[in-house]
């Protein structure tokens, strides 16, 4: 079976089909990846003729995606099944119903993807896999999920060589993303896993940890093949439990010994956890504030941290030598400027190495997203999302006076934070019209500090300059 996936660019690096691809060649099958911005994605599927053309889609760019997906469609003469996977695909499956799409994949994808490919292939009846949407003749069919896989070490290495082959800016680069586990069991109202958990309620543990001999065996495997200098683990969870952490502090340092970032929780930071991660070698942490305002924190996020748990945390990391970055959310639903501006006292408070900040988007089937919804706090609906979280708010505020000032303390929120005596100036910046020069600001700083601070690590002239370009592509 020829499968191809299709991404939109290579700002991100597409964890999720790179599994897929894995599990899919075991198996025997072929697969592909066509770059939008560095191919035709038309002519790449013309020459590579799919039976499969698949697509992970996020709310802001689901409506590039099935655009694309119906020109592919047209150029092949319809002679392709359309699948689409994903957050946005999951938690809005209804996308079904779009026009030339052919089956949704809900939840996680390995199995339920090789099941279809394997039935495809075999012109075997397709239509009760479970974790599918099919659309036959108009009719959905809607297959249920099933359980959770629990044994990760179980799965090949994710197929790296998929996206290095379309993109020399990632092979050659000396930093790389690792995934060590899935899931995460907190219930904060703006996130999937919440809406994810749901869907897998008493269908297996929800927190499934690879081991650490796995883990490093990869590491060492990617090492082997590719340039690696520095490791970024994109865990949700990948401080907890603390005894898989202790033993990962004890063998990668020995095995693999370069510098790391992972995420952390503040009411999981102790003294205990900042050690073993200073001895195992990591140089940076990101942690989420999210919002200065304690009690907008607990009741509408659903995040249970005190302000003081923030602070310590935050004390406890820098004290130890590891760089920090915090991420933020303003223009929440039930909010103020006023909240936006607690937000930014507490990152000052905090002294994070790099303030991250986005507008909060109203993400369908997350609970607070149904909530703005709900009450009338959206201006327009999903589809006006746009796809990144840093311009724009579909967010209803009191007034586009209001809109205009939280759009632009996104961009000068990280400068506030690093340099503090600018709060009287950007107090007044904020009320201008949003401009380019508040973008580049916001662009030139987040890449020299994201480089030189969170992620750092030696690069040639060359490598230097496909950064920057790259980094101001993406933001």
């Amino acid at each position: 079976m020829r499968v191809l996936f299709v991404i939109r660019h290579a700002d991100y690096i597409p964890m999720g089909l790179m599994h897929l691809s894995s599990v899919l060649k075991k198996a025997g099958h072929q697969v592909d990846l066509v770059i939008s911005t560095h191919q035709d994605p038309i002519q790449a599927a013309k020459e590579f003729k799919p039976q499969i053309v698949g697509y992970t889609i996020y709310t802001g760019l689901h409506r590039y995606y099935l655009e694309l997906n119906k020109a592919i469609k047209e150029a092949l003469g319809g002679k392709v099944f359309s699948v689409f996977g994903g957050p946005h695909a999951t938690f809005f499956p209804e996308v079904i119903e779009e026009e030339g799409v052919d089956g949704v994949c809900i939840g996680e994808g390995e199995e339920a993807m090789l099941d279809l490919a394997n039935a495809l292939e075999g012109g075997s009846d397709y239509t009760s896999i479970p974790n599918w949407w099919f659309k036959m003749d108009g009719e959905i069919i809607r297959n249920r999920v099933r359980p959770l896989l629990e044994d990760l070490d179980s799965l090949p290495f994710p197929d790296r060589e998929l996206f290095y082959a379309k993109d020399a800016f990632s092979r050659e680069s000396g930093l790389k993303h690792f995934i060590s586990s899935r899931g995460c069991p907190y219930r904060c109202s703006y996130c999937f896993n919440q809406a994810f958990n749901e869907i897998y309620r008493g269908l297996g543990k929800i927190v499934r940890h690879r081991s650490v001999d796995n883990v490093i065996e990869e590491l060492r495997w990617v090492k082997s093949k590719y340039p690696l200098r520095f490791v970024v683990f994109l865990d949700d969870l990948f401080i907890w439990p603390l005894k898989w952490v202790e033993e990962f502090a004890e063998k990668y340092p020995r095995e693999i010994g370069l510098p790391f970032f992972c995420n952390v929780r503040p009411n999981l930071v102790n003294k205990e956890l900042v050690r073993l991660l200073k001895e195992a070698g990591c140089h940076s942490v990101g942690m989420g504030v999210e919002t200065g305002d304690e009690q907008l924190r607990k009741t509408l996020l659903k995040r249970d941290i005190t302000q003081e748990q923030i602070l310590e945390s935050a004390r406890l990391i820098k004290e130890a030598g590891i760089r920090l970055i915090t991420t933020n959310m303003i223009g929440l639903p039930g909010g103020s400027l006023e909240v936006d501006f607690k937000t930014l006292e507490l990152n000052i408070a905090c002294r994070p190495d790099y303030a991250n900040v986005f507008l909060y988007q109203p993400y369908p089937g997350t609970e607070l997203g149904e909530y703005a919804r709900e009450h009338g706090l959206l201006e327009g609906f999903y589809d006006d999302i746009g796809p990144s979280a840093w311009d724009h708010s579909i967010i209803r505020f009191s007034g586009e006076k209001e809109k205009r000032q939280v759009e632009n303390l996104s961009k000068l929120f990280a400068l506030v934070v690093e340099w503090p005596f600018l709060m009287p100036l950007v107090k007044v910046l904020i009320q201008l019209p949003p401009n380019p020069i508040f973008r580049l600001v916001y662009k030139l700083w987040k890449g020299y500090t994201i480089k030189n601070r969170i992620h750092p690590y030696p690069i040639s002239i060359k490598e230097f300059w496909q950064t920057v370009r790259h980094f101001l592509r993406m933001f």
